[in-house]
């Protein structure tokens, strides 16, 4: 038995409640879960924004100890600290094999031919992004387990599975920053904060950070913008008095929810050539945008979509574990609030309100 938070049907609140959990099979690992972080993607399910199949248990971003492991495990032994990554790359397909782990086509594979190790109500089902990191325990692909050293809190390990990643890899890999490029970072919440620290590390000169909640510009500071605005209008106005005209080399947008109508903004604030990469979920029905194309071509400007940050998980989570234990990446100031499991309605009605950067479940 573990207690998890589960979404039956979209509209509804997360449902506390103990779950029956099948044991490890082949290639499987048991996770207790010590730490899961509030990701804004969770809460897409509950809106309906993002489609799945219901029921389902919540949470994709978490960290734990491996309590045993299914035949054919070598990755992870029990007693193991882990992270969990929703996307573990095979490194032996065509994405793989040219440096864009994070598109991994094996990954994608097994993720529509979801597992189902939860139980409840007579109903098998799975958990978010085949982790299901709302839940005291959790079983899981070796694959998506990493190690980690003994001595990283579980907490700031836990935000590595997706915030930190996701935010990171947009700038540095996905938004290409260079030394001295001018950066613009819209929503600088748990992901976007991120994205300031990765341009932060890849040698950005300005960094403007647009939020339009006066708890979120002052924490940006913290991790990296020299600069702060309200608004895009805003934004607009630093940029072009700050850069003389030139406007920014790249644009990250962030926000809780996508908006097609900001996209045309958005762009405005680079210049010529400039790079705009899309992190925000929009609402799977959404199929229009606001973009004038003669302008965006003429301007010889880029759009790119987000998954996952462009990362090799397997690769960067150790990288960027390092860079924390040196202090050059700030993980524990991204924890505004930790909540008690049955808590975790009051966590996202907290995100709802822009009072938490990251809001983390911390397990019994």
């Amino acid at each position: 038995m573990s207690k998890s938070a589960v979404l039956w049907n979209v509209g509804e609140k997360w449902n506390i409640e103990s779950v029956d959990l099948a044991s490890p099979g082949p290639g499987e690992v048991l996770v207790k879960v010590m730490a899961s972080g509030l990701c804004h993607s969770d809460d897409h399910y509950v809106t309906g924004d993002q489609p799945a199949a219901l029921p389902l248990v919540g949470g994709h971003e978490g960290a734990g100890i491996v309590e045993a492991v299914g035949t054919g495990v070598t990755r992870v032994k029990p007693g193991d600290h882990v992270v969990m990554v929703f996307n573990p790359p095979c490194g032996d397909c065509h994405f793989c094999n040219t440096g864009r782990a994070n598109m991994c086509i094996i990954a994608k594979m097994a993720t529509a031919t979801p597992s189902t190790p939860f139980e409840a109500r007579g109903q098998q089902f799975g958990g978010v992004a085949e982790l299901g990191t709302f839940s005291e325990y959790t079983v899981i692909a070796e694959q998506r387990a990493i190690k980690i050293d003994d001595d990283i809190p579980f907490s700031s390990a836990a935000l590595l599975g997706c915030a930190v990643i996701t935010g990171w890899g947009a700038s540095v890999y996905l938004g290409e920053v260079k030394p001295g490029e001018t950066v613009v970072v819209i929503g600088t919440g748990g992901v976007g904060v991120n994205s300031l620290q990765g341009a932060r590390n890849a040698g950005a000169g300005m960094i403007l950070a647009v939020d339009p909640v006066d708890f979120k510009r002052e924490k940006a500071k913290l991790f990296g913008a020299t600069h702060t605005a309200a608004s895009i209008a805003e934004a607009s106005e630093i940029l072009a008095a700050e850069t003389k005209g030139a406007m920014a080399d790249v644009a990250i947008i962030s926000v809780g929810v996508g908006d097609n109508d900001m996209l045309q903004d958005v762009t405005r604030l680079t210049g010529p050539g400039g790079r705009t990469v899309i992190t925000s979920v929009t609402p799977a029905a959404s199929s229009t945008v606001n973009l004038s194309l003669f302008e965006f071509t003429l301007s010889e400007k880029t759009l790119r979509g987000n998954v996952y940050g462009g990362v090799n998980v397997y690769r960067d989570i150790p990288l960027l574990l390092n860079l924390y234990k040196l202090g050059k990446l700030n993980l524990d100031d991204l924890i505004t609030t930790t909540y008690a499991l049955d808590d975790i309605n009051t966590g996202y009605a907290d995100m709802h309100a822009g009072r938490n950067l990251r809001g983390v479940v911390l397990m019994d």
